[in-house]
């Protein structure tokens, strides 16, 4: 009875995991989009520059500013470039979130932005969403957890059990000893009628 109530427990705690995947992927996928968002929001200036003078190329007026003789804008030319990178950075970060929830799992697992990782990690809340998606990753994970402790809990048995056998094994066997017997009066009487 206590080892089905655990198996329902670990199920239970095994479906609450699971369905935090989906909604974890959400709120990773919704800080990028945000974070993307701002920088384009603040890169817009720069942009408008490159596009009017020229023609789009951002590697251009970047090399523009670093050979200006003003200071302030070679001093520029290191704020461009970074906005222009974190862009593209975020940019890319976008096409590996457009996959399904598994493939965007495994992309946050494997190869995440780490700064919008920990942001999502930190401000991360709870939730139970019940899409049939995030359903199906919390009965999934409450299966493998569940089977994992059962598979645990059947090894430990069987070593307790093999380690039991091995001690009680001595004691309902004892080695058989040699014990000197003497003949008995009758044995003595039947041995001298047959010589």
């Amino acid at each position: 009875m206590l080892r089905g109530y655990l198996r329902l427990v670990v199920f239970a705690l095994g479906l609450l995991v699971g369905v935090q995947g989906p909604a974890f992927v959400d709120q990773y996928a919704k800080r990028v989009s945000a974070h993307y968002l701002e920088v384009k929001r603040d890169f817009a200036g720069f942009q408008q520059a490159a596009d009017q003078y020229f023609n789009g190329d951002v590697s251009a007026l970047v090399a523009h500013h670093l050979q200006s003789p003003d200071v302030v804008f070679r001093g520029e030319a290191k704020t461009i470039g970074e906005l222009f990178a974190r862009i593209k950075s975020l940019a890319a970060e976008m096409d590996a979130l457009n996959g399904s929830t598994l493939a965007r799992l495994i992309h946050i697992i494997v190869n995440p932005n780490r700064e919008i990782l920990q942001e999502t990690i930190a401000a991360y809340s709870y939730t139970v969403p019940l899409s049939p998606e995030a359903i199906s990753y919390g009965v999934i994970t409450g299966l493998i957890l569940a089977l994992a402790v059962e598979l645990m809990l059947a090894g430990l048995a069987g070593v307790c059990w093999n380690q039991w056998q091995r001690m009680t094994r001595g004691r309902r066997h004892p080695p058989a000893r040699l014990v000197r017997r003497e003949p008995s009066i009758a044995a003595e009487s039947e041995r001298g009628r047959r010589q």
